[in-house]
Parts: structure tokens; C-alpha cells; sequence
């Protein structure tokens, strides 16, 4: 059995020297910074898409609700006892909840941070229906410091 042995002036490497492993190390940490501080970054920021749609459903939960009710009432007007009994759609003219609130003012605790507002004016921007019998209807979501949502829709007297 024959051995063989490295060429003269000829050695074999093992491992790595001090300086390669510091260089190794400092490339390695200032990847790891920047990946952390990237996905830092991006976590901090995953639940603003969750706080615009419960935004849009709160807004879109208070604008079917006015949508259901009369412009024009053929009843004659029903004594006044809350939001429970409105059945005008300028009734909710003006209306704020601080904090999301159902329709028989019952406050929803979780979600007590939003703001609602809401603005109902007559409209002439639907041809051939007259301002006296269309509704501009404008709810508008907040919640700070930067969520703010405005849904709109538009009810008629037919």
C-alpha cells in the first residue's frame, strides 16, 4: 500500500483562519439585521389591513341599515325614541358614535376605538329624480391615528 505524500512546498488546508472567519461573520450579521429589520417592519404593519376592513364593515353594517329606511314617510311621524325607531333616512343626519354602537344603542366593546359619522344630504345627481326624493347618504369610519373609511350610497323615494 502506497501513501502519497503532497508535493514539496505543497500543504494541505484545514479549516479556515481568523480573519476569513471575522469577515464570514460580519457579512452573516449585517444579512441577519437587514432581514429582521425588514420582517420587523412588515409585522408592524399586518394588522392595518385587518383595521380597514372591520373599518368597511362597520361603515357598510350603518349604511344598510339607513339604506332600509324612508326618505319621504307615508305614515305620518312616529314618536322619537331612539335609533331602534327611526324611519327617516334625515334622521341619521348628524348622527356620532364613539365606538360602534347597533341600532338599539347597545355599544359593541370591541370595537369601542372607531368613530362613526354620518351626513345625509338631498341630492340632484340622479337624473330624473328630483333633490325633494333622493338621499346622499355618507357614513364615514375613523379610528386613530390613520384609518379612516367613507362609504357612501343613495336612497329614493319610489
Amino acid at each position: 500500500m502506497r501513501t502519497t505524500e503532497p508535493a514539496a512546498g505543497y500543504q494541505r488546508q484545514r479549516g479556515v483562519t481568523l480573519v476569513e472567519l471575522i469577515v464570514a461573520i460580519t457579512i452573516v450579521s449585517i444579512a441577519a439585521t437587514t432581514i429582521l429589520g425588514t420582517m420587523a417592519t412588515v409585522a408592524s404593519r399586518s394588522a392595518d389591513a385587518m383595521v380597514q376592513q372591520q373599518a368597511i364593515a362597520i361603515g357598510q353594517a350603518y349604511l344598510d341599515e339607513i339604506l332600509q329606511r324612508w326618505v319621504v314617510d307615508p305614515n305620518g311621524a312616529p314618536p322619537n325614541t331612539g335609533r331602534g325607531s327611526w324611519d327617516l333616512v334625515d334622521q341619521y343626519n348628524g348622527l356620532t358614535d364613539a365606538g360602534a354602537r347597533d341600532q338599539y344603542n347597545n355599544a359593541i366593546a370591541a370595537l369601542s376605538v372607531y368613530t362613526v359619522s354620518v351626513s345625509v344630504v338631498p341630492s340632484s345627481a340622479l337624473t330624473g329624480v328630483g333633490s325633494a326624493y333622493a338621499r346622499r347618504i355618507d357614513v364615514t369610519v375613523t379610528r386613530v391615528p390613520n384609518v379612516s373609511v367613507t362609504l357612501s350610497g343613495y336612497r329614493t323615494s319610489y
